[in-house]
This record gives structure tokens, C-alpha cells and sequence, in this order.
């Protein structure tokens, strides 16, 4: 078979200096990265707070004298607030008390439940209830161990919530707050507005509980410390806002913010580790992107002119996602092939730089590699490689019998070099002055099973008919394939087996083209797709176990604080 440039679209050679050949740094020892990763000063604050009642806490248990110590300043500093009562000021202690009870509280929580599912932000939704869910057990285990009595010596004017240390109702509304300032409120003015009214809410009720004498001010003051902190703790740490930030924009939990701070990080660590000075950083093609963040950058040279470069950044986030993918693959589909997941973001861009080198290496038209960058040490990273400048997605261009032709021709050396694309559709297909490109290599596999192989064929025949015809597409193709080749291919070309925007298309084409090249190639039965074993049925009835019981204690949880 030809392997020339012709016959594998492959880019004529470059010319001018060569990506990353600019002045490196070595970041020394101690040196902090691009951007750090770190709960930020207010969250350090919360969380040596916490720390330090804990170790005051741990001390009174255990030291007689420091308990009466402490006894002794609840009983003096509740009587000062208890010296405020009057009529208007009981009523409207009483009033404002009612913010920690636990309709309040209820409402809280279920209206940012509601503002989550609708908005889809499953994250937020998934941390907000395991951040409640742990304040709950924490608070509960703790006011068994160190439960205390109502204070004495004054008139409890409200209702009494049973033995605190620290106090449930405070803690509980405090948790719930920072739940709606952290995953509902965007970042800006709107949170800075938002964190002013939720330390006011939570004084008034601290100091109205204490006119009331409901609780001791110890416990009062660290179930309100104990919420903050587990409420900042876990939303700075499991969705951070460069992250993941709080928007009412529609778009993919896996496209992270590269402005601000982010932004300037990139810039650094691509001139400190590359020696190249990025300009422009531009999110592209984020519709078809659904496992990272690509981006266009701007590549500004010595001489004054600039050139493009594309890359494609990854965080925790993905890496995660990339494994409950494939647990759920596993679930729903069996042992198709290896679902294995990454261990780190690391190995994440390892494996595509690997991937991009060895089709590169290979004369396939894909993109060259440039390096890669670190961000964030295992947590954020950065793939470089060629930007196509002027080519255009597939299902925008003119598919040529030269472009159909290319194609097809590269799934055959893909079959000859032994690795499947694993992820043919439309978006990972570009148009250049009339040859064909192959973009994004993260899923290429290296020695695939035959039923993979076989899918790669049929997924790029539907995308070259899906700009031309059944019977053209399946003519070239008998030109590299056998018919018995093209039927396994659409035998085992089935549901999942095609990507989504692929599926997508071919719903809203009015031709049956799956149909139309089963028709033209000989008859073959369909190939299974979903396979059973016993790990498979293991794995889903652990998770099925695991998921019931968590949704129990959840529900007994959720509002355990009366």
C-alpha cells in the first residue's frame, strides 16, 4: 500500500525555528509551582480554629480543672447576655432562633438541592450533601461523647436541643450556608456580598441563642467554627472555584476557567518549562471536548509575528470522571475492552503524549507533539502539540474522494500499525486544504481487540458518508478492505460502540445509513457487545450495595440535629 504524503495526508514538512528551543528555568527546590493548590488564608484560618477548640475540647476531658475553668466562664458570659432580656428583645430572639430550626434549615437544603439538580452542577451537588452528611455524623458522635447538660442558674426561655458540645442546630445552619455560598452564589461580588450575610446570620442566631440561654457559649461558638470549617474545607478542596466555578452558563463540568490566576499560571510554566511565550490563550472546540479543556494558544516569537499552538488541559477532575466512566462501562457493558483507569493526572498526559508520538512517528497525520507542561504538580497539567491553523471540523467541510480516500486509508495502517483511535467522529476530524487530519489520540489503544478495530472502520465510514453517500464511501472502501472486513465492521458497529456526536448525527440525517451499508456489505450476524462475568456482576452488586447504603444514612442524617 502507498505510504506517501499523498496517501496518508500526512503535512509537508516544517520550516522556521522549532517549538520549545527558547531559554528553560528549572523550578529549585522549595520554589512553589505555577499555581498552587492550598485552602487559601481564610480557609487556613477556619481550619487552625477548629483545630485549636478540638485541643481545648480534648483538654477539658481530660483535666478536671480545666473543665471547671470553662464551666465557670460559660456560667459568667451567659449571664451577661441573659442581663440583656426584655420583652422586644426575648421576641425577637425567639424570632431569629427560628433561622436554626429545623423547617429553616430543611428549606435551606433542599432548596440548593433543587438550584443544583436544575443548574446539573452534579459536583457541587455530590460535596454539598457529603459535606452535611460528615457534619452530621461528626456533631452527633461528638455530643454523645461530650454532651452537656442545659446551662443552670438561668430561665431557658427557648426549646432546648438536647445535650451539644458543639451545638447541632448552629453547626447544622452553618454547613447549610456555606453551602449556598459555595455552590450557588458565582464567584465576585455576588459571594463577597454572600459571605458578609452569612457571618451576620450566624452572629445573630449565635447571640440570640445565648439571650435565650439555650446553649453554653463554648458549644454555641464551636458548632458554628466546626461548620464553617467543614463547609470551606470541602468546597475549597473538592470543587475549588478555579476549578470548577459556580456558573449559570451551559456548558461541561470538565472545562476549566483559564482566566485570572490560572491564566498567568500557564503563561509561566510554559515559558519556565519550554522557553516559549504564550500570548492568547483561547478555549476551542469545547462542544466536542468532553474529557479536558482544549485551547488555543497564542505563540508570540522574537521577531514580533506569533503562531498557534493547540493544548489540551487536564486536572483531578478528569481523572476522576475517566474512572467513574469506566466503572459505569464495566457496569453497563461488561469487559469490552481495557478499562482500566489512570492512577494520576500524570499518567493521563503521559499516555497522549505516547499516543501522539508514536502515530506521528508513524506518518499519520496527526498533530506534533511539543512536550508537556506542569501546571499544578499531580493535579494539573498541560499537553502542547501543532495546531492545524485554517482547517475545519469534518462535518463542516467538502468531503472529496481524495478526503474519503485518506480516511479510509487510516484506519488500514491503524489495523497495520496494530492500535485503534477508539474515539472516531466528526470532532476528531479535520479538513485542511483538502486533506484529512486526525486530532485527539487519548484513547488510542495499542493492540485492540479485532471487535475494536472493527468499530473504527465503521465509525469513519459513517463519518465520510455522513458528507457524501453510502454507496461512494463503501465503493473506496473496497479499494483497502474486504467486504467480509466491512461487514464484521458494521456487525459490530452497535449503540455505544459509535460515539455520542457521531449517534447524534446519524439521529438527525434522514438517511439510515447504518442500514444503507448493511445492506450494500454481505450479510453478518450482529456482535454482542454486552458481555457478563463475574467480576462484572461482583462489581455491580457491590455498587449497588454501597449506593443503598449511603442514600440510608444520608436520609437518616439529613436532618438529625433536635
Amino acid at each position: 500500500m502507498d505510504t506517501s504524503e499523498a496517501a496518508t495526508g500526512a503535512p509537508a514538512a516544517r520550516s522556521g525555528r522549532r517549538f520549545g528551543t527558547g531559554r528553560r528555568h528549572r523550578r529549585p527546590s522549595g520554589e512553589p509551582p505555577a499555581l498552587p493548590h492550598t485552602l487559601g488564608r481564610s480557609g487556613r484560618f477556619w481550619l487552625a480554629l477548629t483545630v485549636y477548640f478540638g485541643l481545648t475540647i480534648l483538654g477539658v476531658l481530660l483535666f478536671n480543672p480545666m473543665s471547671r475553668f470553662f464551666e465557670s466562664l460559660d456560667a459568667a458570659v451567659l449571664q451577661r447576655f441573659v442581663a440583656l432580656r426584655s420583652p422586644v428583645v426575648n421576641d425577637v430572639s425567639l424570632a431569629v432562633n427560628g433561622l436554626a430550626a429545623l423547617w429553616a434549615i430543611r428549606a435551606i437544603r433542599w432548596s440548593v438541592i433543587a438550584i443544583l439538580v436544575i443548574s446539573r452542577r452534579w459536583r457541587h451537588l455530590l460535596v454539598y450533601a457529603g459535606a452535611v452528611l460528615a457534619l452530621e455524623l461528626l456533631v452527633q458522635q461528638a455530643s454523645l461523647s461530650l454532651g452537656r447538660a442545659r446551662p443552670f442558674g438561668v430561665t431557658v426561655l427557648g426549646p432546648w436541643s438536647g445535650f451539644s458540645m458543639p451545638s447541632r442546630p448552629l453547626a447544622a445552619l452553618a454547613v447549610s450556608l456555606m453551602g449556598v455560598l459555595y455552590t450557588v452564589l458565582p464567584h465576585g461580588r455576588a459571594r463577597d456580598l454572600g459571605k458578609w450575610t452569612v457571618a451576620i446570620v450566624l452572629g445573630a442566631v449565635l447571640v440570640a441563642r445565648l439571650i435565650l440561654a439555650i446553649e453554653a457559649p463554648t458549644s454555641a461558638i464551636f458548632g458554628a467554627v466546626l461548620g464553617v470549617a467543614i463547609g470551606l474545607g470541602a468546597f475549597r478542596l473538592f470543587v475549588p472555584n478555579d476549578v470548577f466555578p459556580v456558573t449559570y452558563e451551559r456548558g461541561k463540568a470538565a472545562h476549566l476557567d483559564v482566566g485570572g490566576s490560572r491564566g498567568e499560571a500557564i503563561r509561566h510554566a510554559v515559558a519556565d518549562q519550554l522557553g516559549e511565550r504564550v500570548g492568547e490563550i483561547k478555549p476551542i472546540g469545547l462542544e466536542g471536548s468532553g474529557g479536558s479543556t482544549p485551547l488555543r494558544l497564542t505563540i508570540e516569537q522574537a521577531d514580533g509575528s506569533h503562531r498557534y499552538v493547540f493544548a489540551k488541559l487536564y486536572a483531578m477532575s478528569h481523572v476522576r470522571a475517566d474512572r467513574w466512566y469506566k466503572l459505569g462501562r464495566t457496569i453497563l457493558y461488561g469487559a469490552l475492552e481495557d478499562e482500566t483507569p489512570f492512577g494520576s493526572v500524570r499518567r493521563f498526559v503521559e499516555y497522549e503524549d505516547y499516543a501522539l508520538r508514536l502515530l506521528y512517528d508513524a506518518g499519520f497525520a496527526s498533530p506534533e507533539p511539543f512536550g508537556i507542561v506542569e501546571i499544578t504538580p499531580e493535579r494539573e497539567y498541560m499537553i502542547l502539540m501543532e495546531f492545524f491553523d485554517g482547517a475545519v471540523e469534518i462535518s463542516e467541510a467538502e468531503v472529496s474522494t481524495e478526503v474519503i480516500d485518506e480516511g479510509l486509508q487510516m484506519i488500514r495502517r491503524m489495523w497495520h500499525l496494530g492500535v485503534a483511535h477508539r474515539d472516531i467522529k466528526p470532532a476528531n476530524l479535520m479538513v485542511q486544504d483538502g486533506h484529512l487530519r486526525l486530532i485527539d489520540v487519548f484513547f488510542v489503544q495499542v493492540r485492540p481487540s479485532p471487535w475494536r478495530q472493527a468499530v473504527d472502520l465503521a465509525n469513519m465510514m459513517l463519518v465520510l458518508a455522513l458528507r457524501s453517500d453510502a454507496q461512494t464511501v463503501y465503493e473506496h472502501a473496497l479499494e483497502d478492505f474486504t467486504p467480509d472486513e466491512i461487514a464484521e465492521a458494521f456487525a459490530a458497529a452497535r449503540g455505544v460502540a459509535s460515539p455520542t456526536q457521531l449517534r447524534n448525527l446519524l439521529k438527525a440525517d434522514e438517511r439510515d445509513l447504518v442500514v444503507e451499508f448493511r445492506a450494500l456489505a454481505p450479510h453478518r450476524e450482529p456482535i454482542r457487545i454486552q458481555r457478563w462475568s463475574l467480576r462484572r456482576v461482583a462489581l455491580t452488586a457491590w455498587v449497588a450495595l454501597l449506593a443503598f447504603l449511603a442514600f440510608g444514612l444520608l436520609v437518616s442524617n439529613w436532618t438529625v440535629f433536635s
